[in-house]
């Protein structure tokens, strides 16, 4: 029998979570969680242990699984944000999205202060209607 993914919706307190984090992290993820909740156009839930998922969707393939619409989670150097890996703006976005490294369908920020925020609202947007057309995520 295989196991259970880690990566699913629990019970856990997002904003204990969000507390938790690094200090350097908590305002930029206050930020993120109310921008992503508003695109996604649902609240905030912890997907496994560290990550902050919005909305979801099924994976398709013979092991179709839930998976969030959006996410996010402070981590100790960066804040990484999950997009979809293939939407068709993805590059053109990361072009003027500002300081940040990438990774098939993670943004890695270090302060929000470096992007362009309204960059950022542009690709969540992008990805999240991508992945509601019926494309994979990731």
């Amino acid at each position: 029998m295989a196991a259970e993914p880690k990566t699913r919706p629990t019970d856990a307190s997002v904003d204990d979570f969000l507390a938790a984090s690094p200090p350097a992290r908590q305002a930029d993820a206050a930020v993120v969680r109310d921008l992503l909740a508003e695109i996604a156009g649902a609240p905030a839930v912890m997907w496994g242990p560290s990550i902050v998922g919005f909305g979801a969707y099924q994976t398709p393939g013979p092991k179709p699984m839930d998976w969030p619409l959006l996410g996010f989670s402070p981590r100790k150097t960066e804040l990484v944000l999950y997009f979809a890996s293939d939407f068709p703006e993805r590059e053109a976005l990361l072009a003027r999205l500002g300081k940040h490294r990438s990774a098939v369908s993670c943004v890695y920020i270090k302060r929000l202060a470096d992007i362009d925020l309204a960059v950022l609202r542009e690709m969540a947007q992008a990805s999240a209607a991508w992945t509601r057309g019926g494309h994979t995520a990731c």
